[in-house]
């Protein structure tokens, strides 16, 4: 693995309440890493990263629910494509729409992911494909704003009942998009009781990371206007726009 170069302490000024966590998509077994010890779905792997004071990598054997599926360590059954398993658990009317959500959900090519470390930011000494933040509303608006302050890019949020773990790691990965759920909204994450209701779960791929960070070292975190109040703001917008107005008159 790439030792880490990306300067990501900009980001211990947020104070997160739980540590971000690195991840890295491999092929062949990390060295110097060691195997995580027991068996979990693929999107508790985040919690677990964010406790452990050591980074760990798992393999097909460590992941017990859908996640080796999305992660191409094998082969979707053929009663998980006719979807069967969706209207068992209530979550979908029939099969038919079950079966719908797989021309949509992102998955690694079958064979190419064979390993994925973690690791909590604080331990990071490879250059992670993702980091993943767990913000609350305020902290993930710097982020994004951070993303589209150089930038002017849009801000999305992509995922469905199911599967949300395809949306936190492999979309990001393969489309280079950042990506953010609100917890306490797909099936899985849910019955596993991963994560608290009312957090955002932010996805960043390694290719956003330098654009953040340099971005978040810029701008100010806390606008002026959403410091000074309403009033103060309007002041401020009619201020303004007055000026505009003006300068426009003789450009």
């Amino acid at each position: 693995m790439r030792p880490l170069q990306t300067d990501l302490s900009i980001l211990d000024r947020f104070g997160f309440e739980k540590p971000p966590v690195g991840v890295k998509f491999l092929y062949f077994k990390p060295k110097g890493v060691r195997q995580l010890d027991k068996g979990m779905a693929f999107c508790e792997m985040i919690g677990e990263a964010q406790r452990r004071r050591t980074p760990f990598y798992l393999s097909k054997e460590n992941e017990n629910c859908f996640g080796k599926v999305v992660l191409g360590m094998e082969e979707m059954s053929s009663w998980g494509k006719a979807g069967e398993l969706g209207p068992g658990f209530e979550i979908f009317q029939e099969p038919r729409a079950n079966t719908r959500i797989y021309q949509y959900v992102p998955m690694f090519p079958v064979g190419t992911v064979n390993y994925v470390v973690f690791s909590r930011l604080d331990k990071l000494t490879f250059e992670p494909d993702l980091l993943i933040l767990m913000a609350t509303a305020s902290q993930a608006e710097i982020v994004l704003r951070a993303m589209s302050y150089s930038t002017g890019e849009v801000w999305e949020s992509k995922t469905m009942s199911v599967l949300g773990c395809a949306w936190v790691f492999v979309y990001p990965y393969q489309t280079g998009k950042i990506n953010y759920v609100p917890t306490g909204l797909t099936f899985g994450m849910k019955a596993h009781e991963v994560f608290p209701e009312g957090w955002i779960l932010m996805s960043i791929p390694w290719d956003w990371m330098p654009i953040i960070t340099q971005n978040l070292r810029e701008m100010k975190w806390v606008l002026p206007s959403y410091a000074e109040g309403r009033e103060k703001y309007l002041k401020r917008m009619a201020r303004l726009i007055d000026d505009l107005t003006k300068r426009s008159a003789n450009p």
